[in-house]
């Protein structure tokens, strides 16, 4: 008899229409971006603990759930003409070894889109000419990069002056979210897809 009333409660009355959601975008960027453009969300991964996640046009690049996160820096290379993903990797920057990461970043192309997350300590191992590689990226902050600063980062092999796309919170025990580690960041936005070149 119970359940009946309820039904008939239930059934009886209008719903309250919902209060409208805001749509959200490719990767749930607030508005959409526009054409030739590629929407992405970069989150640093939280303390040593939850790892870090790129998205890139809705389609998730690095997470924990996908199985490809690793402590330092957490890279994805991107087509800069036509945002196909080209490779991922994660490098070690407490305890890995520094040339894998020089390997990696000498060779790019011109145009190619570079994507970091950090996780842990983005920065143990870094050397002179991995940080310069990356300022060389459009990086700022890779100069001045320390032990488990939280850093995201997009830059590109070939960018003229210092990409848009960059925070960094710096490890500080007066001002860390965790015991340790400062906090997560998260930065999202809309990259310029390039001309292809002329052949």
């Amino acid at each position: 008899m119970v359940i009946h009333n309820v039904l008939s409660f239930i059934g009886g009355q209008e719903e309250p229409t919902p209060e409208p959601r805001p749509h959200k975008y490719k990767c749930g960027l607030s508005a959409p971006c526009p054409p030739k453009h590629l929407a992405f969300r970069l989150i640093s991964g939280a303390a040593n603990v939850i790892g870090p996640k790129i998205c890139l046009e809705d389609k998730i690049l690095v997470s924990s759930a996908k199985n490809n996160v690793g402590r330092g820096l957490n890279i994805a290379l991107v087509n800069g003409v036509n945002g196909d993903a080209l490779e991922i990797k994660a490098f070690d920057m407490w305890a890995g070894d520094i040339s894998e990461l020089l390997k990696f970043l000498r060779p790019l192309h011109e145009g190619t889109l570079v994507f970091v997350a950090s996780f842990d300590d983005p920065a143990t191992k870094l050397n002179d000419e991995a940080r310069r590689l990356f300022m060389e990226l459009g990086s700022t902050a890779a100069k001045e990069l320390s032990f488990r600063d939280s850093w995201v980062f997009v830059g590109a092999k070939g960018i003229e002056n210092k990409s848009p796309f960059e925070q960094r919170m710096k490890n500080s025990k007066s001002s860390n979210k965790y015991e340790g580690w400062p906090e997560s960041l998260e930065m999202d936005g809309c990259i310029p897809l390039r001309a292809p070149l002329e052949t």
